[in-house]
Formats: structure tokens, C-alpha cells, sequence
């Protein structure tokens, strides 16, 4: 039934849980997993320039934690059955919304699978929900784990 999911992936608690649910599907449908990492946009544009260190420092940092997210991911797939082949991806300077369902547009995802903290009354009104975004801007089905 799918042919390629999509990823969405922080390194949380909560995305290793939608991993291992990315990571069934993948080996039930034989399906190809691509694993996306989105490090949002620098947050002190203009004080880059001034301070270069700053950005290095967070575009390095980023790259960092895309790489521990990605081998949790791997290390799934590599377990618990027929290996999962994975294709790691990693969408600098964008919004993770953004990323998220631009990237299932570009690589052709037939599934998005994401995770969800599951905040509730006004935490979600305050703080947004990503994956909540996703769902609307999705022109693919969205699962979203918890």
C-alpha cells in the first residue's frame, strides 16, 4: 500500500516512538523510509553577521543532533526483523512545517509519520503544534503517533 514514508524526526522521546511505527510500516509494505531532520532557521538574523561564531555554532549544532536523530532511526531499521533501507535527510533554515510537507512533495511520499507530544487546552494554543500543521497542510495522510 506505501511505497515511500516520510520521517519526521527531532530525536525525542515521542519521535522514536513514531519511528518505530515508521520503521514497521516500512518493512510491512516494503516500503522506502526516508528520515527527515528539519533545523529550523537561525533565530538572531542580522546578529550573524556581527558575530559569525553564533551561526557556525548553531548550524553545527543542528547538523549534530540531525546526525544522533537519524542514527536512532538507522538503528531500528537495522533491528527487529529484514533491515529497512533508509535515506537520511536533513532541510536547513526552514520552519519545520515548512520542511516537513515540502519534503514529502519532493521525494514523493505516499505517508508522513510524525510524533506528537499530545499537549492539550492552552499549552497547544500557546506553543502550536507541529504536527497539527502537518495534518493541515499535508496533501498526503499524516500519522501521527503519541
Amino acid at each position: 500500500m506505501f511505497k515511500h514514508i516520510l520521517l519526521a524526526t527531532d530525536g525525542s522521546k515521542t519521535s522514536a516512538h513514531a519511528a518505530a511505527l515508521a520503521v514497521d510500516l516500512a518493512r510491512i509494505h516494503g516500503a522506502k523510509l526516508t528520515a527527515l531532520y528539519v533545523a529550523d532557521p537561525y533565530p538572531y538574523m542580522g546578529v550573524g553577521e556581527l558575530n559569525p561564531m553564533g551561526l557556525q555554532t548553531y548550524v553545527a549544532a543542528g547538523q549534530q543532533h540531525a546526525a544522533q536523530a537519524h542514527a536512532q532511526v538507522d538503528a531500528l531499521c537495522q533491528s527487529g526483523g529484514a533491515p529497512v533501507a533508509l535515506q537520511a535527510r536533513l532541510v536547513e533554515d526552514a520552519t519545520a512545517v515548512n520542511g516537513i510537507v515540502e519534503t514529502a512533495q519532493t521525494e514523493g511520499a505516499d505517508l508522513i509519520v510524525i510524533g506528537s507530544h499530545g499537549r492539550s487546552g492552552v499549552a497547544r494554543l500557546v506553543l502550536g503544534s507541529v504536527a497539527t500543521k502537518v495534518v493541515a497542510q499535508s496533501p498526503v495522510p499524516v500519522l501521527v503517533a503519541r
